[in-house]
């Protein structure tokens, strides 16, 4: 496809913005996935409390767990956006010499699928991910330990 520079310029400035916007609402899913892991933690780590059915911590726990990993798989989702981001704003500013336009998906696959196993850990262990799952999960499996070794 032969675009004019100004063409692939302002296809370049909506695949930007478009990014920008997707990377924004992997925020807002995020923000939803740790309000269900503190309703249904809370919920379950309360009623076995009170309810002396201290088995209802530990799955408490267990669930705050599966949480964090769904977070943090949504979190490495949005983080394979950044690569493109990257590549516009570097062509943008003179730093890459050339660039193709419509990449998003190729771009996203190859950030994806190509990193490495520590990147999935590292992102577990950012602060706005490890919170509230990480201390939610130790403090629902602390409870259970505490409680049910009386």
């Amino acid at each position: 496809m032969d675009l004019t520079a100004e063409q692939q310029l302002n296809l370049l400035e909506k695949e930007y913005f478009h990014l920008n916007q997707v990377v924004e609402s992997f925020d807002a899913k995020s923000l939803t996935i740790k309000a269900w892991n503190v309703t249904l933690a809370g919920t379950l780590g309360g009623a076995g409390a009170f309810t002396k059915h201290y088995e209802l911590l530990l799955f408490a726990s267990l669930a705050s767990l599966l949480f964090w990993y769904i977070d943090t798989y949504w979190k490495n989702f949005q983080y394979a956006n950044y690569r493109r981001i990257k590549q516009i704003e570097e062509y943008m500013a003179g730093e890459l010499p050339d660039i193709t336009v419509f990449q998003m998906c190729h771009t996203w696959n190859q950030s994806y699928n190509n990193q490495p196993r520590s990147r999935f850990y590292r992102i577990m262990f950012w602060p706005h991910v490890v919170l509230p799952h990480g201390l939610t999960f130790l403090g629902m499996l602390l409870c259970y330990i505490v409680l049910s070794s009386h």
